[in-house]
């Protein structure tokens, strides 16, 4: 807070006042000890005293000001009517997390007990036809979420989640666990472009950022909990199935929760729910959002029109034109490289160093602000690439190179959870348009499973062939490259509603957007 300048001349104080009676008891006691001093000899103590006088005050109310300040931020609890709902549309990051790690273990048991043992290509397939699924998943979200809102979507997209984790857990044949994980994995794509989409616009602008970072911290519980219950498959061979019938259990309940949850407000706008979209912001945001609120997702439809009839080529029209997964699927192989054989371990110290990053981001998205936190986070993830490249690299102590390249992996890890996760789910549907979020998220996410895909399947090829530094040398320069993206055209979402982002990025609301 600006200090307040105090002028030169004497600011008339009132005899109400307590300080002033203070002033007064003062001024009259020099006076009666000094009764030849003059009126203009007096007069200077009477200024001094009147300055030290608003000093005080001024100091007090400051402080004053300060601490309430800082009351309210500790008791501000304005995020709380949002959170139930972004909780449960935070489940499905955690079936997806789940999902990412259930195979990790018990694959081996998997393929002994229905006849592939031993086949590369048919134990890499049970894991990439998931991939498949959500690349298929993630395409026809956009439509879905269109006609549906993201409420029912999320209920209808439950169905391929429970059918395919039932199928796979009582699979007797190698079809049937590929059905079950393509089934998993549609469902999948769908949530992930549901998730942020959902989140960003039913949060409160002030606590946006916040909220959606629930989002990475799902997928890294779901992780969590599935390695640790892998662990008991080393010697149960039959106990896939269990963790397979349990991945069914979060879909019915975010079946359930989300038949309690509440439709996104823009989307009740744009079907013409106006009286149930003004009752969600009220009960989400606080009765003095409303008028404005509605006032500018109204803007924004009568602009653009409503996202029903949108169109997938409006995406390369203005204003919508505008490697974690090798560490994270290959840890267990770079881990044993510098020294550590278990892989439980080593996937277990990548998940847990996963959600120290994505806990920190909570605290840190509203605070500091998408960008910084993306150029942090993008050249932290350069420097711990760079120093695993020159521990594997160079001839070092054994032991010293073992050390760095464990710190450059988890450095790596934690620095991706804390900006390059979050805030990259959360920033695109933030700079996308009310008209065509969902498609753009949709078309965003299947980009991102295609590269999933491909880093998966010629990761440990180009291993094999340059070595490890070179391949995370490679990943450090993407990074900083990342980095500079960020830095030049990353646009600054913190404390802005989705409609005054869209009016500040689009031309035709140029005007009243600055």
């Amino acid at each position: 807070m600006a200090a307040t300048v105090l002028h030169q001349h004497v600011v008339p104080l009132s005899l109400s006042s307590r300080s002033n009676l203070k002033f007064f008891n003062v001024s009259s006691h020099i006076n009666r000890r000094l009764p030849l001093c003059s009126k203009s000899l007096r007069t200077p103590l009477k200024v001094y005293a009147s300055k030290q006088e608003l000093q005080t005050q001024e100091a007090d109310s400051e402080n004053d000001s300060t601490l309430t300040k800082r009351k309210d931020e500790d008791f501000d609890l304005g995020w709380l009517p949002a959170f139930p709902h972004v909780l449960v549309a935070s489940m499905s990051n955690f079936l997806f997390g789940y999902h990412i790690g259930v195979m990790n273990g018990p694959i081996v048991s998997v393929a002994r007990e229905l006849g592939f043992e031993g086949n590369p290509i048919l134990e890499g397939l049970v894991v990439s036809i998931f991939i498949a699924g959500a690349f298929i998943g993630s395409i026809g979200s956009g439509s879905l979420v269109d006609k549906l809102g993201c409420r029912r979507t999320f209920q209808v997209d439950t169905l391929p989640l429970i059918l395919g984790a039932i199928i796979s857990a009582q699979a007797h044949s190698l079809n049937e666990v590929l059905l079950g994980r393509f089934l998993v994995g549609l469902g999948i794509g769908v949530n992930t472009v549901l998730v942020p989409v959902y989140i960003s616009e039913v949060a409160p602008t002030k606590y946006r950022g916040s909220l959606g970072t629930f989002s990475q911290i799902g997928t890294c519980l779901g992780i969590i909990v599935s390695l640790f219950l892998g662990i008991l498959s080393e010697n149960n061979p039959h106990w896939w199935r269990v963790m397979l019938y349990l991945a069914s259990v979060p879909g019915f309940l975010l079946a359930l929760g989300m038949q309690f949850a509440v439709d996104s407000p823009r989307w009740l706008s744009k079907v013409g729910r106006l009286d149930d979209a003004k009752e969600v912001i009220t009960n989400l945001w606080g009765a003095s959002e409303v008028d404005k609120a509605m006032e500018d997702i109204q803007s924004v439809i009568r602009n653009n029109g409503n996202d029903l009839d949108s169109r997938w080529l409006e995406l390369l029209e203005e204003p919508h034109n505008k490697g974690i997964n090798g560490v994270l699927y290959f840890s267990s192989l770079t881990f044993q490289d510098v020294g550590i054989s278990s892989s439980a371990t080593a996937s277990l110290l990548v998940g847990l160093m996963n959600f120290a990053g994505a806990l920190c981001a909570v605290y840190l998205m509203d605070r500091q602000g998408r960008q910084k936190l993306l150029i942090g986070s993008y050249l932290g993830m350069a420097v711990a690439m760079f120093l695993f490249t020159y521990a594997t690299s160079s001839s070092l102590d054994e032991d010293l190179s073992h050390n760095l390249s464990i710190v450059g992996n988890l450095m790596y890890i934690f620095t991706f959870a804390i900006g390059a996760g979050p805030v990259t789910g959360l920033i695109i549907p933030e700079l996308s348009s009310n008209r065509t979020r969902g498609k753009i998220m949709g078309f965003s996410l299947s980009v991102h499973w295609v590269c999933n895909f491909l880093v998966g399947l010629f990761f440990l090829e180009l291993v094999e062939k340059f070595g490890v530094g070179p391949i995370y040398a490679s990943f450090g320069a993407v990074s900083l490259l990342s980095a500079m993206f960020a830095y030049y055209f990353v646009v600054e979402t913190k404390g802005r509603s989705l409609e005054e982002i869209e009016m500040s990025l689009n031309p035709n609301f140029s005007n009243r957007g600055k």
